[in-house]
């Protein structure tokens, strides 16, 4: 790779690192905030239930994405302690190419349920539609089918799990 491109590779998993970080304590804030509301002052946001919704399905799915990229996702390392060598890329190359699959199918169903959800208006919270709060779904899938499909084509990392069939 060239250094121009592993420079703006690291700039992109640093955004992904910060979107991730502001979203989760911006989650435990507002969450903590609307506990404090309830229980001392019996008050409360009224849209702080379906952000902290929107939010734990954007911080999940980000989460998800992070793990794949830093291969700390769920795997199976058991495959190694029985091949090795030529059988034990095979069963990568497999695994992950299997992973890839499930992650672009979520992606293209996940894009179908944006869809939907755009075309019949509905709505989301605070004004902001439904459509764009789910739009995490699909490009999180298709960050992650793309992330496992170039795993499964380079060698092995050391010690490197194998996938579980469900991202």
């Amino acid at each position: 790779m060239t250094t121009a491109f592993q420079r703006h590779l690291a700039r992109l998993h640093r955004f992904e690192d910060w979107v991730l970080t502001f979203l989760v304590v911006f989650m435990v804030l507002l969450a903590g905030a609307q506990i404090l509301l309830r229980n001392v002052f019996d008050s409360g946001f009224a849209w702080a239930e379906p952000v902290l919704r929107a939010l734990v399905l954007w911080s999940a799915m980000l989460g998800a994405v992070i793990a794949t990229r830093e291969d700390q996702h769920i795997g199976l390392d058991f495959i190694g302690r029985f091949v090795s060598g030529v059988k034990l890329r095979v069963a990568r190359f497999i695994a992950l190419t299997f992973a890839a699959v499930l992650c672009a199918l979520m992606a293209w169903h996940s894009w179908g349920l944006v869809q939907l959800d755009r075309e019949g208006g509905t709505d989301g919270v605070l004004g902001v539609p439904a459509w764009v709060l789910e739009l995490i779904l699909p490009v999180g899938f298709g960050l992650m089918a793309l992330r496992f499909l170039i795993r499964s084509l380079l060698p092995p990392k050391t010690h490197e799990a194998l996938p579980v069939a469900s991202p």
